[in-house]
């Protein structure tokens, strides 16, 4: 992977991951899915997103302004 991602948050739900790399994407942030989860029973491993690093803080900030509303 290039020197310019960064891993920000790790999921073990493929769905949420897709989710929340679909509202990055839409507020016009890039962000990668790495799923490095066994294939073979979906248990083992974690799902991780990836941004570029000058859009990290405001990945994260949505992010987490996201999980409040559904609180």
């Amino acid at each position: 992977m290039e020197q310019d991602w960064k891993k920000i948050k790790d999921y073990t739900n493929a769905i949420e991951a897709e989710i929340v790399k679909q509202m990055l994407e839409e507020s016009g942030i890039p962000a990668i899915v790495l799923n490095k989860q066994d294939s073979s029973y979906l248990v083992f491993g974690k799902i991780e997103l990836y941004v570029n690093l000058q859009d990290e803080e405001q990945a994260l900030m949505l992010i987490d302004s996201t999980v409040e509303k559904e609180d």
